[in-house]
C-alpha cells in the first residue's frame, strides 16, 4: 500500500501498549483500596470488572495512533486500510477465545449446534451456567469477523481499483451491521442494557461503526494520497 511497514508496526504497538496501560490505571484510579490491598493481583487481571475501562483505553489508545500517525506523516486514510485486516482478525481470534473461556455467552437454544459448559472456571469468571446449552453467539461473530477478513483481503489484492478509506470502511460497517444482530442472541451480563434495555452498548458501538464506515466511504479518495519523502535518519 506504499506505507512503510516499520512504522505501520510501531503504531499498532504504540496503540495496543497505551490502550492496555491506560485501561489499567483508569482500573486503578476507580478502585485504589483494591490496588493497595493486592497490587500485583488486581494489575495482573486478564477481564476487567467494567467494560468501561476497556473502552477508554481503547479510546486513548485511538488518540494516540492517530498522533503517531501524524508525526510520522502516513496518509490516514490509507493507514486505516493497511490496518483494517488485522483488526479483523483479531476480533475473529479474540471470539474464538471468548467461545472456548465461555466469556460472552449466549441465550438458551435447543439447536443441535448449541454449546454446553462444564467448567467450574467459566462459571467462576464470566457466570455462564453451566449444564445448559446456549446459543454459541461467539463463533457467530468470529465467522462474521472471518468473512470479512477473506473480503478485506480480496479488496487489498484490488488495491488500484479500491479508494483510500474504502476497506477501513467496508470492516467498519459490515462487522458494525453483524455485531448489531449477533448481540441479540448473547445472555451474559455484561452486554450492558442501554435506553432502558432497549439496547446494549455493543449495539450502540455498531451502530456508530456503520455510520462511521459510511463516512469513509464517502470521503474515500479516488487517488493515493501523496507519500512525502524524507531524509533518511542515521
Amino acid at each position: 500500500m506504499g506505507l512503510k511497514s516499520d512504522k505501520v508496526w510501531n503504531l499498532e504497538l504504540v496503540a495496543i501498549l497505551t490502550a492496555i496501560i491506560t485501561a489499567r490505571l483508569l482500573l486503578v484510579f476507580g478502585h485504589p483500596w483494591l490496588y493497595h490491598a493486592h497490587p500485583f493481583w488486581f494489575l495482573g487481571l486478564i477481564a476487567l470488572p467494567n467494560v468501561w475501562y476497556s473502552l477508554g483505553g481503547a479510546a486513548i489508545g485511538m488518540l494516540v495512533a492517530v498522533q503517531y500517525s501524524m508525526a510520522e506523516r502516513l496518509p490516514l486514510l490509507r493507514t486505516m486500510d493497511a490496518l483494517a485486516p488485522s483488526a479483523a482478525l483479531a476480533f475473529c481470534i479474540n471470539r474464538i477465545g471468548a467461545f472456548c473461556g465461555g466469556a460472552a455467552w449466549g441465550t438458551r437454544t435447543g439447536l443441535p449446534w448449541g454449546v454446553t459448559y462444564r467448567s467450574a472456571v467459566a462459571y467462576l469468571w464470566y457466570r455462564a451456567p453451566l449444564g445448559v446449552r446456549l446459543q454459541p453467539v461467539q463463533l457467530y461473530d468470529a465467522a462474521a469477523s472471518l468473512g470479512i477478513l477473506v473480503l478485506l483481503l480480496w479488496m487489498v489484492s484490488r488495491r488500484g481499483a479500491v479508494r483510500n478509506g474504502e476497506i477501513a470502511g467496508t470492516w467498519l460497517f459490515l462487522y458494525g451491521l453483524c455485531r448489531y444482530f449477533v448481540e441479540f442472541l448473547r445472555g451474559d451480563a455484561a452486554r450492558q442494557p442501554q435506553l432502558n434495555g432497549a439496547v446494549t452498548l455493543a449495539q450502540v458501538m455498531a451502530v456508530a461503526g456503520v455510520i462511521l464506515g459510511g463516512v469513509l466511504w464517502l470521503v474515500s479518495t479516488p487517488e493515493p494520497e501523496p507519500m512525502e519523502e524524507e531524509p533518511e535518519r542515521y
